[in-house]
Order: structure tokens, then C-alpha cells, then sequence
């Protein structure tokens, strides 16, 4: 069975995620990304190969960095420890520094039990399935087994936090201007340097969920839970609530009035404002399927292309790295502005959202009103055979019947799970009622017909 996932490796922290686990794997990858033409050149002039590693604050990510710094300094890597920050910014810091690959620790928006291991190769860029297979592959062969002054060395990365900040600031198009910004900092990995940051900004800044003890990650605060963040901006009469998940590669706002902005709103103000600045590469957006009809609708109307792309921030990227696209990113929040970034960045999201409201002197709702949400329902419909979704006929033609009732006005997706036994029912259209009604009847149909 596979062990690397959508988005790297993750399980329960010391169960299927163990100490023996990761140290394999950090040796299997310094076999692997200590291949090719840079690496062997590195070699020759008789360098070491250099991985940055860094985690988020939950307490497995002690053992687990631990155990891959351990497998990595075993292979002769000398590593590069950078201590708690986001998974963007151990990307940056991989390019940065010109390293040969990076590590990080982290689990996301899981909660405190589990954890993971995301690894960045040269330039701060995932990896894609071929060499993800190569690592697993490798993980049963032989390893490097150095001796004597060829081991690698760990180094403590002490100004790693202050490089990602220069870094984020140099970013921004207008400074923050006294904003009232309430941060929910989930509290992760963003706790220390997102406040930091947009403070440097020029926000005046509240912060909550930024207290890490190792077990409150994503505990009923950050990205996936916006309830806190919404009361606090009402109650402390602020401007914007920014929400981050765990390892702050996501983000999501919330107006003055406590109104969610996801993330496909937020990509709709950046895409129009880039235009108008020249940034925005062929005047094109790329965004997953799952991306609010509404969203497309907005597009069209500023005159900007959207490219449609599977589920998951790494199809993203790889399609804008494919074109050479300025911005794309999922209604989640993980928004990839490739200027700056190599994969999503909550704080860069983050900064940049707000700073258009310092540029344009409007307020975060007056800039999410560039799209209307369409009402969506999705229906997770168990217990089918999810294989047999395309090639039974009479679900297709329920599919384009509600297609052809809908026209212009609505959009239908249906998706099989990548790990369960289910199919999802996706119906966006004008109205809420109607919405609901096309779902439940196509999910009826899929019930049906794919039942096991």
C-alpha cells in the first residue's frame, strides 16, 4: 500500500507514522533527491548535499524531526534545522538557500494526534507521483552509509523565521495602514511569525489561538473553524479576521460583520487587482474544480480566464507552472501566488488581501462583492460502487438532464472519493431551493444504481 498520500505522508503520530517510519524514509530521499546533474556536481567539488528541515509545534514533531534529521545526517546530509515555521516558509528557505531539498513536519489542519512529512524538492517545489514512487521504492533498497568526516552535520537554522519575513514584507504592494486585523493563528505554526509580520505591515493586530502547547493545533480555531475569529472581529469592532491552518499554508477572512471570504473569493479580488497592475500572466486564474460557479462568472465578466484543474493545491501548481500562470488556488484557501511563492502561503495570502484594502480604501466586504457566491450543495453519497460512476449510462443522462435545466444559470459535479467508498454529489445554481432539489435528485439516482 501506498505510504505518500495527496499531500505527502501523514498518519497517527507514533502509530502508523513512526520514528523508524520517518527515519527510513529521510534516508530513502537522500538516495533519491541526492541523484541528478546538481547534486552529482555538488559532489564532485566535494560539497555535501543540504536539506532544510522544520515542523509545526505539535509535540510528535519532536521525534518525528528527531528521526528524519537522523536518517538525513546518516546519509551525508548535512541539515539545516529550522525549528517551528509554516510549510511556505520552509519552501522559500529551500530556494533561499539553494538547498537540494527540504523536510517538513506536519500534519496540516489535522488535529494534535496526527502528523505527516511533506518533502520540497530543489527550489521549494513538491514532488511529483514519479519521484514520490522512487523515494517508496528506495525505502526497501540500499542506503548511503558514509563513515568518518563524510556524515552530515545538523546545524541549528537561527535566522530562518527573520529571512521568510524580509521576504513577505518585500512582497506586499501597499503597507497596511492601521488595519484592524483579528489573526487566528490555529494555533500552529504561523503563531510566532504571522502576527510578527503583519504588525511590520503596519496592522494593528489582535491575536487569537497563537498559545501552541503541542495538543491545541486546529483545536476548534484556525481555517476550518471560523466561529471564533468571526466573533472576536464583531466584538472588537475590527476590519478583517485571517484565519491560517496549522502548518499556515492555507487562508481563510472574515469580514467586519463576520462574513466568511473563502478562498475563492479572496482569489477573485487578487486576480482583479493583479490585472489591473500587470501581474496577472495572460489575464488567467487557475482553480480546481470545486471552485464556485460564481468565481467563473466573475472572471468573465473582468475579462479574465479560468483554467479548471483536479482536486489539490499540488494539480494547481502544476498547471501554473505548466503555463507560467501569476495565481491559482482552491476554495480551501490554498492560494499560490507563483511571483512569490512556490506552494500556498497563508501568510502571503493573508497580507496581500488586506493590503488591498489599504490600496483601494475599501472595506474586505465592498472587495469580496467582486463575486457573488452561487449556493452549493455537495452530498457524499456511502456505500456505492464509486468505479462504475462513468460508465453507467442512466446516471450520466440524470447528469445532463439537470445540465440542460440548469443551462448557464447552474453548474453539476459528481466525483468519486480517492480513499472511500463514496461519490459526491456537487449542484451549484441561482437559488438555494433549486439547488437542493437537483442534488438530492441526482444523488437519489446515484444511490440507486452504484449501490454495492
Amino acid at each position: 500500500m501506498p505510504i505518500f498520500g495527496t499531500d505527502g505522508v501523514r498518519g497517527l503520530a507514533n502509530g502508523t507514522l513512526t520514528a523508524d517510519l520517518a527515519l527510513t524514509l529521510a534516508q530513502a530521499t537522500a538516495v533519491v533527491l541526492g541523484q541528478g546533474r546538481t547534486a552529482e556536481a555538488r559532489k564532485a567539488a566535494g560539497k555535501r548535499l543540504t536539506a532544510v528541515v522544520a515542523r509545526d509545534p505539535r509535540v510528535s514533531g519532536h521525534f518525528l524531526t528527531a528521526a528524519v534529521a537522523a536518517g538525513l545526517a546518516s546519509s551525508g546530509v548535512d541539515v539545516l534545522e529550522a525549528g517551528v515555521i509554516p510549510t511556505p516558509a520552509l519552501a522559500f528557505l529551500v530556494a533561499d538557500r539553494d538547498a537540494d531539498f527540504g523536510v517538513m513536519i506536519s500534519a496540516s489542519h489535522n488535529p494534535a494526534q496526527d502528523n505527516g512529512i511533506k518533502i520540497f524538492a530543489r527550489g521549494g517545489v513538491k514532488l511529483p507521483d514519479v519521484v514520490e514512487e522512487r523515494i517508496e521504492a528506495a525505502m526497501a533498497g540500499e542506503k548511503l552509509r558514509p563513515t568518518g568526516a563524510s556524515v552530515g552535520r545538523i546545524i541549528r537554522f537561527a535566522d530562518a523565521e527573520d529571512r521568510y519575513v524580509v521576504h513577505l514584507l518585500g512582497s506586499i504592494p501597499h503597507p497596511l495602514d492601521g488595519i484592524k486585523v483579528v489573526l487566528d493563528c490555529a494555533p500552529g505554526a504561523a503563531s510566532g511569525v504571522s502576527p510578527e509580520t503583519f504588525k511590520d505591515a503596519g496592522a494593528d493586530v489582535t491575536v487569537i489561538g497563537a498559545d501552541p502547547d503541542g495538543w491545541n493545533i486546529n483545536d476548534g480555531v484556525g481555517s476550518t473553524h471560523l466561529d471564533q475569529l468571526a466573533e472576536a472581529v464583531v466584538r472588537l469592532g475590527a476590519d478583517i479576521g485571517i484565519a491560517h491552518d496549522g502548518d499556515a499554508d492555507r487562508c481563510l477572512a472574515v469580514d467586519a460583520e463576520g462574513k466568511v471570504i473563502d478562498g475563492d473569493q479572496i482569489m477573485a479580488i487578487l486576480a482583479v487587482s493583479m490585472k489591473e497592475r500587470g501581474h496577472l500572466t495572460d489575464d488567467t486564474l487557475v482553480a480546481t474544480v470545486m471552485s464556485n460557479l460564481g468565481l467563473h462568472v466573475a472572471m468573465r465578466e473582468h475579462g479574465i480566464t479560468v483554467r479548471q484543474t483536479a482536486v489539490g493545491d499540488r494539480y494547481v501548481l502544476e498547471d501554473m507552472n505548466a503555463g507560467g500562470y501569476a495565481l491559482g488556488g482552491e476554495q480551501s484557501g490554498h492560494v499560490i501566488m507563483s511571483e512569490y511563492a512556490t506552494t500556498g502561503d497563508g501568510l502571503l495570502t493573508g497580507l496581500h488581501l488586506v493590503s488591498e484594502m489599504a490600496r483601494q480604501k475599501k472595506t474586505a466586504a465592498e472587495l469580496a462583492s467582486v463575486m457573488k457566491v452561487y449556493p452549493q450543495v455537495l452530498i457524499n453519497v456511502r456505500d456505492v460502487d464509486k468505479d462504475a460512476l462513468e460508465g453507467d449510462e442512466v446516471v450520466q443522462a440524470a447528469v445532463r438532464e439537470v445540465e440542460a435545466e440548469l443551462g448557464d444559470t447552474g453548474r453539476v459535479l459528481l466525483r468519486k472519493s480517492g480513499t472511500e467508498p463514496l461519490v459526491r454529489v456537487m449542484v451549484e445554481a441561482a437559488d438555494a431551493e433549486s439547488v437542493q432539489a437537483y442534488a438530492s435528485r441526482l444523488a437519489d439516482v446515484v444511490r440507486e444504481r452504484l449501490a454495492l
